[in-house]
C-alpha cells in the first residue's frame, strides 16, 4: 500500500493538528485552573480528550517508521534521535532563561544548575514528548524483527500495569509504547480504514457518534471501587476525572478507540470540498513541533494577563483566550522568522547538528516520514 500519498498526508497532517491543539488545551486550561483554584467550562472538553490525547499522537508518529527503519544506522540515528535531541536541548535552554531567575530566588543558583542538568535525564515540563520520540525509535528498531503481536502483546500489557518508579521516561514509556508500535506495525489497516471510512461519510458519521457517547460515559462516569483504587495519578494531573476510561484495561481500550476515531474524523475532513477552510488546521499538523515547542511561552504570558487584569473573571473563557494564544503565538513567530530570516535555528536543524546527509532524492521520498 501506497502510505505516501498526498491524500493520505493530508488526513495525517489534519490529525496532527487536531492532537496539537488538544495538547494545548491540556496545559493552558489545567494551567488557568491551578493559578486561579476553579475550574471552568473547558475542563470537561480536556477531560473528554483525556483518553486518546496523547494516544492518538504516538500513534500517528509511528505511521510513517516502516519507510525509514531499515536505513543505515547513522542515518537511522541522525533523523531519528539527534535530530529530537537537537530540540529538547534548545528549547529546554530556551526555557530555563524564563524559568531560571524563578528557582534561583526560591533554591538558590546551585540549585537551578542542577535542576538544568537533571533535566537531561527527566524530560522537563512540556517537553517530556520530544525526549521519549528517539527512545520509541530506537526500541522499535531494535525489536523490528521480533514477532509483532508479541511485542504488542508486552506494550500493551505494560501499559495496564501499575508501573510508578518516578522516573517518567520508564514510566511514561510503559504507558505509550504500545500506540506508537500500533502505529508502526499495523499502518497498512489504520490507513486502509481512514481510506474505507472517507467514502462512507453516513457509516462513518455513525460509528462516531456511538464512540462519542461511549467516550463521553467513561470519561464522566467515576469509576466504582476497587476499580478506583486502580487509576493512576497521572491521569488526573492531565484532566481526567477519575471515570471508567482511566481504570487500566479499559483505558488501553478507550485510548485506541479514539484514537482511531481521530483518524476517521481526519479522513472525513480531508475530503471536504471546502480546501481554504480546512487548510489551517493542516497547516498546524504539517508544523506541529513548531507548536509543541513554542507555546510555553505565550500561553504562560496569556494566562498571566488574563488572570492580572482581572477584565475577564470567567475561568473557562480565560482558557480559551490562552489556548488559542498557545497555538497562535508560535505561529507568528514562525512567520517573522520566515519574514526577516532570522531564527530559523528555532525549528530548523542547521548543518552543523547532523553527523549523516541522504540523497536529495532520499529525502524528499521520506518527507512524511521524518
Amino acid at each position: 500500500m501506497n502510505i505516501g500519498g498526498k491524500l493520505r498526508i493530508d488526513w495525517v497532517d489534519i490529525a496532527k493538528g487536531i492532537c496539537i491543539i488538544f495538547v494545548v488545551m491540556m496545559h493552558s486550561v489545567l494551567g488557568v485552573e491551578n493559578e486561579s483554584g476553579a475550574q471552568g467550562w473547558m475542563h470537561p472538553v480536556v477531560a473528554f480528550a483525556q483518553p486518546f490525547r496523547m494516544p492518538d499522537f504516538f500513534l500517528i508518529s509511528g505511521l510513517f517508521l516502516s519507510v525509514v527503519i531499515n536505513r543505515s544506522w547513522l542515518r537511522y540515528i541522525d533523523r531519528k534521535v539527534v535530530h529530537f535531541a537537537y530540540f529538547y536541548v534548545l528549547w529546554l535552554t530556551i526555557q530555563f532563561v524564563f524559568k531560571a531567575p524563578g528557582i534561583v530566588a526560591e533554591n538558590g543558583a546551585t540549585n537551578a544548575l542542577l535542576a538544568y542538568l537533571l533535566a537531561f535525564l527527566q524530560p522537563f515540563g512540556t517537553l517530556w514528548f520530544i525526549y521519549l520520540l528517539p527512545v520509541f525509535f530506537i526500541v522499535t528498531r531494535l525489536l523490528k524483527t521480533t514477532n509483532v503481536w508479541l511485542v504488542f502483546a508486552v506494550a500493551a500489557l505494560l501499559e495496564t500495569l501499575p508501573i510508578h518508579t518516578g522516573w517518567l521516561v520508564i514510566d511514561e514509556f510503559c504507558s505509550r509504547y504500545v500506540y506508537f508500535f500500533a502505529g508502526y506495525a499495523f499502518a497498512p489497516t489504520i490507513f486502509g480504514l481512514a481510506e474505507h471510512l472517507r467514502t462512507r461519510f453516513a457509516i462513518a458519521a455513525i460509528i462516531l457518534g456511538i464512540w462519542a457517547v461511549l467516550n463521553g460515559w467513561l470519561v464522566f462516569n467515576p469509576a466504582t471501587t476497587p476499580f478506583a483504587l486502580w487509576i493512576r495519578q497521572e491521569s488526573y494531573n492531565s484532566g481526567g476525572l477519575g471515570g471508567w476510561a482511566t481504570v487500566p484495561v479499559i483505558s488501553l481500550i478507550a485510548g485506541f478507540a479514539g484514537a482511531l476515531a481521530i483518524v476517521s474524523i481526519s479522513a472525513l475532513i480531508a475530503g471536504l470540498p471546502w480546501k481554504q477552510v480546512i487548510a489551517p488546521l493542516r497547516w498546524l499538523g504539517a508544523h506541529s513541533i513548531v507548536v509543541y515547542l513554542a507555546f510555553f511561552l505565550p500561553m504562560a504570558v496569556a494566562r498571566s494577563v488574563l488572570l492580572k487584569s482581572e477584565i475577564i473573571t470567567d475561568i473557562g473563557t480565560i482558557s480559551l483566550l490562552t489556548v488559542i494564544c498557545g497555538v497562535i503565538g508560535p505561529v507568528i513567530l514562525y512567520g517573522l522568522i520566515q519574514l526577516t530570516g532570522y531564527g530559523g535555528f528555532l525549528f530548523k536543524r542547521p548543518a552543523w547538528a547532523h553527523i549523516d546527509r541522504a540523497p536529495r532524492n532520499e529525502t524528499a521520498q521520506a518527507t512524511a516520514a521524518e
